[in-house]
């Protein structure tokens, strides 16, 4: 298995907050990209490799960014065997491919054929996560079915629906409808689902199918990575595994929630 990690994003909402913060406590963070802010006692990406260098399934980690963080990733990856950084070639918000072509990137840069684990550069979970858990269930649902694939959701609140891509799901918990940020009145679920995919290796080749499709489309609709969830459950299954919860670091109270967690919780 492979990991992907995204993180070529300019973390626009997060500098705009740094920039206005009155305090000045956060002010030596302006410039830092969101994967390598300091969260407790080590980067948020560390706290990822933390947990993937103790899989022994895992054997290569690609992490795409962008040319304007790219030496700052090169110089983070050096403590790291297994880390690759792909540079995406753009330079700002405006340049962007989306998340969905950077996955395709580095599936192509890589020469990618196998099972896939995709993750946000900005997203750490609750400390009762364990990625060793979470690959079994992919494991057993491998040896029923090649073609299936594995997201993670947690409970979101009544209020909360319409910030998040909301998955529904049978009795199986096979995802039966994504919703792209609904109304409380759309759907009784309240599965959000994180940027925490594993794509099985027969499903990684329809990217490019997705990505061919959406030429033409707007970057909205291609950008975030749930997009292609959205478009492949109806093609692959994909099945849900259930966790407590999340930190997205978006903005400087997301992060600062983080930061308080990980300093009272340590490691992920």
């Amino acid at each position: 298995m492979k990991a992907v990690i995204l993180a070529a994003g300019y973390g626009t909402r997060l500098n705009r907050d740094l920039q206005n913060d009155s305090s000045g406590h956060f002010k030596h963070l302006c410039g830092i990209p969101k994967p390598l802010l300091p969260v407790g006692n080590k980067a948020l990406i560390s706290h990822w490799m933390s947990a993937i260098e103790k899989i022994d399934c895992i054997d290569e980690v690609y992490v795409i960014t962008n040319d304007l963080y790219y030496v700052k990733f090169e110089e983070w990856a050096k403590e790291f065997q297994q880390v690759k950084v792909l540079n995406d070639g753009t330079r700002s918000n405006e340049e962007r491919l989306g998340a969905v072509a950077c996955l395709q990137l580095a599936i192509t840069q890589f020469n990618i054929n196998d099972h896939v684990l995709v993750l946000g550069g900005d997203t750490l979970f609750y400390e009762d996560f364990s990625l060793s858990v979470v690959l079994a269930r992919f494991t057993e649902l491998q040896s029923i079915n090649c073609d299936n694939n594995l997201v993670l959701s947690y409970l979101c609140k009544d209020e909360e629906t319409t910030k998040f891509g909301i998955l529904e799901t049978d009795e199986e918990f096979q995802v039966t409808a994504f919703k792209e940020k609904p109304s409380l009145t759309e759907t009784t679920s309240r599965r959000a689902c994180p940027c925490f995919y594993i794509y099985s290796k027969s499903t990684i080749p329809l990217i490019a199918k997705f990505l061919q499709e959406k030429q033409n489309s707007p970057l909205e609709e291609k950008d975030a990575p749930g997009h292609y969830l959205h478009w492949v459950y109806s093609r692959k299954p994909v099945f849900v595994h259930h966790v407590s919860g999340r930190f997205d670091v978006g903005n400087l109270p997301s992060y600062i929630d983080c930061t308080k967690y990980f300093q009272k919780h340590g490691d992920e």
